[in-house]
C-alpha cells in the first residue's frame, strides 16, 4: 500500500512539471497570437496602437482621444469572426474561460473536449486583439487546463485524476502569463468555490506546475513582476488606514455591482433575436463606440493600469473609466465573445484605488495596487490568492496588510450586498462549498455506505455497486438480507415533518430502527446529524423496515430518482 501511494505521489509529481511546461507554452503560444492579432486589427487597420507597461512607467502625454471611426470597425469585426468560430465549432469556448474550467471539474468530470484550446486560443486573439475589452486570464485557463483534460484522456486516467489535472494545467497558465506563481496556484484551488473552501489536497502540485511554468516563462520575458511600482513606495503609516478601509467598503460595493452588470448584460444580449453568431459583434460595435471617446477600454488595459500606478490619470479619466470598462467588458464578454474578466476587473480596482487616492490626496500607487486586489477578490469570490497574485504582479509586498484588510472588508461586503441577488459572483459556475460540488458526491456516497458496512448494515452481501446505481437511477427501494429497505423519498411540501430534526421521522413512524444515512438538499449532500432539520423538497436515503417503507410512501415521501451522472459510478 505505501508502495502505491509513493508511485502515485511520484506520478503526480512528474505530472505537475510536465503541465507547467506544457502551460508556459500554451502562454506563449498565446501571447504570440495576440500580438498578431492585435497588430494586424488595431495597429494597420484602426492606426491606433494600444499603450503597453514598458511605455506607460513615465508617459511623456496622455494623448486626447480623436474620432476613429477604424475602431469600431475593427471591434466588430473581431466580435463577428470570434462569434463564427465559437458557435460553430465550440460553443462552450464563448465567455470567460475560466468558468468554463470551474464547471468541467464540478459537473463534467474535468473534461474538455480536445478542440476547445486551439478555438479557445485563436477566438480569444482575435476578440483581444480587435480591441474588445478583455483579458488574457480566462483564456489562458482554459488552454492550460484543456491541455491537462487532453493529457488525462492519453494517459487514460480517472476522473479524479482528470479533475487534478485539469487545475495543474490552470495554474500553470495563469502563472506564466501574470507572473505570479504563488497567487496562481491558490487561484487554482480557491476560484472553485465562493465561500473560502479549498481543494487544499491539490495546492502543491498546483503549486510546482506554477513555479515550472513561472521559471520556463521567464527564459522569454524575465522574472520581474508584470507592473512597475515606485521604488519609493514606502511601507504604509497606520495613519492612512482608515483610508484603506474606506477603499475596501467601496471596493464591495463595486463588487457587488460588477455581477449584476455582467450576467444582466448576457441575459439581455439572448433576448435579442438573432443568430448566436453574431451576438458577439453587437457587443464589439458597442466596445468601439465607446472607444471613439474613451480608447482606454480597449484591450485589457495594462498600461492604463500602470499610469495609474504612476499617478498619471486625471481625476475626471478615472471616474469615467471605472464605469465606463464594467459596460464594455460586458458588451465584449456577456454577449458571447472570447475573453477574461481578470485584468478588466483590475483595471476597473486601479480606477476606483485612483480615484480615492486623488480625492484624499494620496500617493496613488498603493491605493491602486490596492483597489486592483480588493475589487477582484470580493467580485470573484477569491480574495487570499487575488492578495497574492497582485502583490506577485506589482512586487508591492510591502502594501501586503493593507490590501489584507481591504480585501477581506470587501469580500464580506459584497459576500452580505449579494446573498439576495440573482448574480453574486463573476464565476457563475462556482459552488458555495467543497460538499456541494458534484465532483464529491462520489466521495460523500462511498463515506455513507463506509457507515452503512462498518455500523448499520452488518454483512450485508446485497448491498453492491449495481444496486446502488438502480437505486438511484430508478428509485426502486433495495431488500437487504436483514430484512430491511433501503429506499430513496423526497418530503412533501405539505409534509409535517418539514423543519423538525432527524429524530421525529423515527417517532413518527414509531420505527426506532429508521436510519437517514444521506440528505441530498439541492446541490448540497449531507451527513445528517442529530441537529440536522429537515426541509421541503430534501430527498432522503433510508434504511427502514418494509411497514415503515408503506407509511413514509402514503403519508410522508414521495419515490424519487436521484439525478446525477456522478451517482452513476459508486464503486461499493
Amino acid at each position: 500500500m505505501a508502495g502505491w501511494i509513493e508511485r502515485v505521489e511520484l506520478r503526480r509529481v512528474l505530472d505537475s512539471v510536465l503541465l507547467g511546461l506544457v502551460g508556459a507554452a500554451s502562454a506563449l503560444a498565446f501571447h504570440w497570437i495576440l500580438y498578431w492579432c492585435s497588430w494586424l486589427f488595431l495597429n494597420k487597420i484602426a492606426g491606433y496602437v494600444l499603450p503597453d507597461v514598458a511605455h506607460s512607467i513615465a508617459p511623456k502625454s496622455i494623448a486626447a482621444p480623436h474620432l476613429n471611426w477604424w475602431i469600431p470597425l475593427v471591434t466588430t469585426l473581431g466580435g463577428l469572426i470570434s462569434g463564427i468560430l465559437v458557435f460553430t465549432w465550440a460553443p462552450e469556448a464563448e465567455g470567460h474561460g475560466t468558468d468554463t474550467v470551474v464547471n468541467a471539474f464540478h459537473r463534467l468530470a474535468g473534461n474538455i473536449r480536445t478542440r476547445v484550446p486551439l478555438l479557445k486560443m485563436i477566438a480569444s486573439g482575435i476578440t483581444i486583439g480587435s480591441g474588445g475589452s478583455a483579458g488574457r486570464e480566462g483564456p489562458t485557463a482554459l488552454i492550460a487546463a484543456g491541455c491537462g483534460a487532453i493529457y488525462a484522456n492519453l494517459t487514460r486516467r480517472s476522473d479524479q485524476e482528470r479533475r487534478f489535472l485539469l487545475l495543474v494545467g490552470m495554474s500553470a497558465g495563469l502563472s506564466a502569463v501574470f507572473r505570479s506563481p504563488i497567487g496562481a496556484a491558490i487561484f487554482a484551488v480557491e476560484v472553485l468555490y465562493s465561500a473560502m473552501d479549498f481543494e487544499s489536497h491539490m495546492l502543491i502540485y498546483t503549486l510546482l506546475s506554477s513555479v515550472v511554468a513561472y521559471a520556463a516563462n521567464g527564459v522569454f520575458f524575465g522574472l520581474q513582476p508584470l507592473f512597475h511600482v515606485p521604488d519609493k513606495l514606502l511601507l504604509p503609516d497606520y495613519r492612512y488606514y482608515p483610508w484603506y478601509v474606506l477603499l475596501g467598503l467601496a471596493s464591495g460595493l463595486l463588487a457587488t455591482l460588477l455581477p449584476v452588470v455582467f450576467y444582466g448584460m448576457r441575459d439581455l444580449f439572448h433576448a435579442i433575436p438573432c443568430p448566436q453568431i453574431f451576438k458577439p459583434a453587437i457587443g464589439g460595435l458597442g466596445v468601439g463606440l465607446i472607444a471613439l471617446f474613451f480608447p482606454q477600454v480597449l484591450g485589457g488595459g495594462y498600461g492604463w493600469m500602470q499610469m495609474s500606478i504612476g499617478g498619471f490619470l486625471p481625476l475626471h479619466l478615472l471616474v469615467a473609466l471605472l464605469f465606463l470598462k464594467m459596460l464594455s467588458l460586458s458588451l465584449t464578454v456577456s454577449s458571447g465573445g472570447s475573453g477574461g474578466v481578470f485584468a478588466p476587473s483590475m483595471f476597473i480596482g486601479a480606477m476606483l484605488g485612483g480615484t480615492l487616492a486623488a480625492l484624499f490626496h494620496q500617493p496613488a500607487a498603493g491605493f491602486v495596487i490596492v483597489g486592483m486586489a480588493a475589487v477582484f477578490g470580493a467580485a470573484a469570490r477569491v480574495p487570499m490568492a487575488t492578495i497574492l497574485m497582485v502583490s506577485e504582479m506589482t512586487g508591492g509586498y510591502q502594501l501586503l496588510v493593507p490590501a489584507g484588510l481591504a480585501v477581506i472588508l470587501a469580500f464580506l461586503v459584497q459576500t452580505w450586498l449579494s446573498r439576495g441577488l440573482r448574480y453574486h459572483s463573476l464565476y457563475e459556475a462556482q459552488v458555495k462549498t467543497y460538499a456541494q460540488s458534484p465532483a464529491h458526491y462520489v466521495e460523500e456516497m462511498n463515506y455513507a455506505i463506509d457507515l452503512i458496512r462498518a455500523h448499520r448494515v452488518a454483512g450485508e452481501p446485497s448491498l453492491r455497486e449495481m444496486d446502488i446505481i438502480s437505486l438511484m437511477q430508478s428509485g426502486i427501494p433495495l431488500s437487504l438480507h436483514s430484512g430491511e429497505r433501503m429506499l430513496m423519498g423526497e418530503l412533501q411540501q405539505n409534509c409535517n415533518l418539514c423543519n423538525e430534526l432527524i429524530g421525529s421521522l423515527a417517532e413518527i413512524t414509531k420505527d426506532k430502527n429508521l436510519k437517514v444515512l444521506v440528505i441530498f438538499r439541492g446541490d448540497e449532500v449531507l451527513l445528517p446529524t442529530r441537529e440536522s432539520r429537515m426541509k421541503p423538497g430534501d430527498r432522503l436515503l433510508l434504511l427502514c423496515s418494509p411497514q415503515t417503507e408503506a407509511i413514509l410512501k402514503d403519508k410522508l415521501l414521495l419515490p424519487r430518482t436521484l439525478p446525477g451522472p456522478e451517482l452513476t459510478q459508486v464503486p461499493v
